[in-house]
């Protein structure tokens, strides 16, 4: 097939999610960050600019599989959008190109990339850094990622309860009830934070700016998820329970320029060097993952572009085998 000729093709939302499970998702991210530690990617970059009430961000990074892509996401972030405008929080698209002629392959929808691949690298941490047969989850905010974090996360672990809390009761309730069904298993929507403890797999994602978990919330041996400090001014974690942890970040110079590990090193409690591995390192075998069952593991999950080229190359490929998608020339 003469995809050159073709020009370049258009996914939509409803593709992407037809054409990528979690389970896709999940192996394709994994795979990225072993060929990142291998040296098969090209460098990530990053470009953030605020605005009112949000922001956008520029993600790109190449990754070297079968052929070689490029990928460059741009998304809009705005956490009041549901409730002043009716409109998601995220929106954005991907273009994807061949990484050694540039050729622009396609543009998908962005919000079913970031969500599945941000799900799919949590699971990817907590394969290798949760206790094996981890069986009890506690979420921490209940909107779309929460949804999709519930769902990556009983693919690789043998869940049997949940807990799940939002600041809107509603929302955890809503959640609690669909995903009992679904995913079969115990969900119990709680008005406060105390069944942390009793979790062995917490996960945060909520669009909080002042830390609202410290060392005293998280029992010995918890593998912590903290996903929702995508930008310098939001945070979930107090300082002092990284500084009291065992810390694996996806991307160093990501973490450090806006993750917990930002808020961290701001306040004098960690130094770069004391960081464990990138989440590379650990799946590809360069560092260790869990050292002892007692220990307290937290993932500082910012998002890369790595994440991103390995989710929409995968999305890509799909729609070639089976025809999906629309085909525009940009160039004519």
């Amino acid at each position: 097939m003469n995809l050159a000729a073709q020009g370049t093709l258009l996914l939509t939302r409803r593709d992407v999610a037809a054409l990528l499970s979690l389970d896709d998702a999940i192996a394709a991210v994994e795979q990225a960050f072993r060929l990142h530690a291998e040296g098969h990617t090209l460098s990530p970059g990053v470009l953030s600019v605020p605005a009112a009430d949000g922001g956008f961000h520029l993600k790109a990074a190449g990754l070297k599989l079968a052929r070689s892509y490029f990928a460059a996401k741009c998304n809009a972030n705005f956490p009041l959008n549901p409730q002043r405008h009716e409109l998601p929080t995220i929106q954005g698209v991907v273009l994807l190109a061949d990484a050694e002629n540039g050729l622009l392959l396609a543009v998908l929808d962005s919000m079913e990339i970031t969500a599945l691949r941000t799900a799919a690298a949590t699971a990817v941490a907590a394969k290798f850094l949760a206790r094996p047969g981890s069986r009890r989850v506690f979420l921490c905010g209940c909107g779309q990622q929460g949804r999709y974090h519930l769902r990556a996360l009983a693919q690789v672990f043998p869940l049997e309860q949940a807990s799940v809390f939002d600041t809107d009761a509603g929302k955890a309730q809503r959640l609690a009830s669909e995903f009992s069904a679904e995913l079969k298993i115990e969900i119990c929507a709680v008005g406060d934070l105390a069944a942390m403890r009793q979790s062995d797999i917490v996960v945060t994602c909520t669009p909080s700016r002042q830390a609202f978990l410290g060392p005293a919330d998280i029992a010995p041996g918890t593998f912590l998820a903290a996903v929702g400090a995508d930008s310098p001014e939001k945070q979930e974690l107090d300082p002092r329970l990284l500084a009291e942890s065992t810390v694996v970040v996806d991307s160093l110079e990501q973490c450090a320029a806006f993750g917990e590990l930002h808020h961290a090193l701001a306040a004098g409690l960690l130094r770069r060097d004391d960081i464990h591995a990138e989440l590379a390192e650990v799946v590809a075998g360069r560092k260790p993952g869990r050292g002892t069952p007692e220990e307290i593991i937290v993932f500082d999950s910012t998002g890369t572009a790595l994440e991103d080229v390995s989710a929409a190359a995968a999305a890509y490929e799909a729609a070639v085998r089976q025809r999906r998608g629309h085909w525009i020339n940009f160039a004519a």
